[in-house]
């Protein structure tokens, strides 16, 4: 039951960037290095630390070379978050390697890892429904709205622990097999985003 692993790694990495609450504060993974664990909640902070990025870049009062700067660590953090994404596939490629695949296998339409990736962001978005939920000085019917968003992530988080362990058993099982494309990023990419090949003319 991977997802069942993975969700209370995210729940502690989550709970641990909350100590500081500051988007630059030093990540301390509790895991050893190289095991999925360590993986896993890296993963997440990352996840964390650019849910907070978002929040700020909305500030209708950002200074606009602050938000410049944002925009481009936003970036730079979708690029790390699509490497740890593909890391993750690579633990699951290895794992199964050695499976017989089923000649009327099928293939999904996402790997594993991707949808670990929306696990880890469901993760974030129940934690913070959650706070809003019992946020005190919000109005009860804000506090009731939040609830039953909450109670609808929950239901979410559920069906997707049902989902992804299907697919692994499906994978294992040969009945489905993995196919893993190296995310293209075309913006941080001299050669391909159109802005940065012609500065450099």
């Amino acid at each position: 039951m991977f997802a069942e692993f993975a969700f209370p790694i995210f729940e502690q990495s989550i709970k641990e960037y909350h100590i500081i609450d500051d988007v630059y504060q030093p990540t301390i993974n509790p895991f050893e290095k190289g095991s999925i664990e360590h993986l896993l909640f890296a993963k997440n902070w990352v996840d964390t630390v650019q849910w907070h990025y978002e929040d700020i870049i909305r500030d209708p009062q950002i200074d606009p070379v602050a938000a410049l700067d944002l925009k481009r660590k936003i970036d730079a953090s979708n690029q790390v978050r699509t490497d740890m994404v593909e890391y993750i596939d690579s633990y699951f490629l290895d794992k199964y390697k050695d499976v017989k695949v089923k000649a009327d296998a099928k293939i999904n339409t996402e790997s594993p890892a991707w949808a670990i990736d929306r696990l880890s962001i469901l993760a974030l978005k129940i934690y913070h429904m959650s706070e809003e939920a019992n946020r005190e000085e919000a109005t009860p019917e804000h506090r009731a709205k939040c609830q039953e968003k909450l109670n609808v992530l929950l239901e979410q988080k559920q069906d997707m622990f049902t989902s992804i362990s299907q697919l692994i058993e499906d994978i294992e099982s040969g009945d489905k097999y993995m196919k893993v494309y190296k995310q293209m990023k075309m913006y941080n990419d001299e050669e391909l985003n159109p802005v940065l090949y012609q500065n450099k003319k």
